[in-house]
């Protein structure tokens, strides 16, 4: 009990660090705002203890199946991090900030290339938007567009080098994905392959579709929050991070879905092995 209470509050404290991370650290964040992310992180704090306290679980997947959460979890902290010591380097001064501003740079010039999704970004702002805040919307998308990329790389090779999850012990399907209904009606491997396919091609296009979405929209979204740094970072934050998700979500549907086909296979195998020397 007392590992698990630990366990659940150090990881309450890293989300609520996580969302706090931007008011910390930047200049010129105003009072209302503080009281808000305030509350926020409390909130998902509070939601994050006692998933991880509870010993069943309702809405977190794949809490029983590590390192997955792990890795979302500093995916979207690095992206957040990354993404507000870019727009407070100057203020910060520090050996370490120069450092991750030049990386940040790069990575926003290495995918700023048309068609490309952050070209799609700054192209779904309004003609008006200044050169700043052009410059300011192309590096927060570069930045947020690489660190997911990074994510899915490194999801890949823990399945692909490490195979996740059966390296990390049995995979229980209800306990790591409690919103998944095993007695839903199909079988259950066409649905979590179907499943997979919806969060991966989801996962893919929503990069390119949320820009398209945000221009056509218009006169409904009001875009001239974009310059604050603080809005910023958390709209692409969210941007880049729900893609990224949705695709690890997928990978790991179809990889259940495969350790669920190989065990039918051998389960297969052994009763007609025993059939056939029942029949001998």
């Amino acid at each position: 009990m007392i590992v698990r209470l630990t366990g659940a509050f150090l990881r309450a404290l890293l989300i609520a660090l996580a969302i706090a991370t931007p008011s910390l650290l930047l200049p010129d964040v105003g009072t209302d705002t503080a009281q808000v992310v305030v509350l926020v992180a409390l909130a998902a704090g509070a939601f994050t203890f006692a998933e991880y306290y509870c010993q069943f679980p309702s809405i977190l997947e794949f809490r029983f199946a590590p390192p997955v959460n792990r890795l979302r979890y500093f995916t979207m902290f690095i992206m957040v991090l990354m993404l507000t010591v870019h727009f407070s380097g100057a203020t910060l001064e520090t050996p370490i900030a120069i450092l991750l501003m030049k990386l940040a740079s790069l990575m926003a010039q290495a995918v700023d290339f048309p068609f490309s999704p952050v070209r799609l970004v700054i192209l779904s702002l309004p003609a008006d938007t200044t050169a700043e805040t052009v410059a300011m919307v192309r590096d927060a998308a570069g930045i947020a567009y690489v660190l997911a990329l990074a994510g899915l790389v490194a999801f890949g090779l823990l399945v692909r080098i490490y195979a996740w999850p059966v390296r990390y012990g049995a995979f229980n399907v209800w306990i790591n994905l409690p919103l998944f209904d095993p007695t839903g009606g199909g079988d259950v491997l066409t649905r979590l392959k179907r499943d997979a396919v919806i969060n991966v091609v989801l996962g893919f296009l929503l990069p390119f579709l949320l820009p398209a979405f945000v221009k056509l929209a218009g006169a409904l979204v009001d875009l001239s929050v974009i310059g604050n740094p603080h809005t910023l970072i958390w709209v692409m934050t969210l941007w880049a991070f729900v893609p990224a998700n949705l695709i690890i979500r997928g990978v790991a549907l179809f990889r259940v879905a495969d350790i669920i086909e190989e065990k039918r296979r051998r389960t297969y195998a052994e009763a007609s092995s025993e059939d056939g020397l029942q029949a001998v």
